[in-house]
């Protein structure tokens, strides 16, 4: 007897990479719940997948930024027993500088960005960990890697998925929980023009389907960081093993010579 798939539920789903992963865990016969802020937009991609693959396909209208609207998601994640994988997808970017960015944009950014995305793998992490089986995916950037490139707020919430992923492998994977970050680059999605940057202006994009396709297979080999558009995966591992190497070198109990007052 084959056991029914794991319901998914996509944050960010009415457009881009969430609407892509619904698309694709749809083929492949998952139930979905599709979490955006377009309810419009949610239900023609719903009735589509319904009709495409004969799959159930919930809608939650939410704006994750809104207290009322994540704690809706969170219930859901917490009691819906049905669903067994998170795509933690919804994100927004950062236009213009540091020092352009007000008070309100920047406390936005970080709420759905970072707040968002952490409260709701605690939402569904504890039922995961009691049922011994479960995924959780984390879309980050590789801009997380990269303060040069300026986006300074987006990068820094992008950094935090990265880390957040990692540590939450070390904690729950020994309990049967699979944790993905994804890594894209430029991806033709509509954050870009949300954000105000023209999106013919990057030297290099990747299309959605791409990106998406690709994770997915990092997905199926249970990669722990999944990054598209690194072509040669020797610097993922060196820059991760020079961070593990830093660790062995820092000694908590004096400060190193170099910062010692000379006589």
């Amino acid at each position: 007897m084959t056991s029914t798939p794991s319901t998914v539920l996509i944050t960010g789903a009415s457009s881009g990479i969430g609407a892509v992963y619904a698309e694709r865990f749809a083929k492949r016969g998952h139930d979905l719940v599709l979490v955006a802020r377009d309810k419009s937009r949610l239900d023609a991609l719903a009735a589509r997948l319904q009709e495409a693959h004969k799959v159930t396909v919930d809608v939650l209208q939410a704006d994750l930024t809104q207290q009322s609207e994540l704690a809706a998601v969170e219930t859901r994640l917490r009691e819906d027993a049905r669903i067994g994988i998170l795509i933690n997808n919804a994100g927004m970017a950062q236009p213009g500088s540091f020092v352009q960015q007000s008070a309100q944009a920047i406390e936005r950014l970080i709420a759905l960005n970072t707040t968002a995305l952490t409260r709701l793998a605690a939402a569904i992490a504890p039922r995961l960990v009691q049922a011994g089986t479960g995924t959780i995916v984390n879309i980050g950037s590789v801009v997380g890697f990269a303060p040069e490139l300026g986006m300074t707020i987006y990068g820094a919430t992008k950094a935090f998925v990265l880390f957040l992923s990692q540590g939450l492998n070390l904690e729950l994977s020994p309990r049967g929980i699979y944790v993905q970050a994804v890594l894209p680059a430029a991806t033709r999605t509509e954050i870009w023009e949300r954000a105000g940057v023209d999106i013919n202006t990057l030297p290099e994009v990747m299309d959605v389907e791409e990106l998406v396709d690709a994770a997915m297979v990092g997905f199926d080999r249970r990669e722990l960081v999944t990054i598209p558009p690194l072509h040669v995966a020797e610097r993922w591992d060196a820059l991760d093993g020079a961070r593990q190497g830093l660790l062995s070198d820092v000694r908590q109990a004096h400060a190193a010579d170099r910062y010692r007052q000379q006589a």
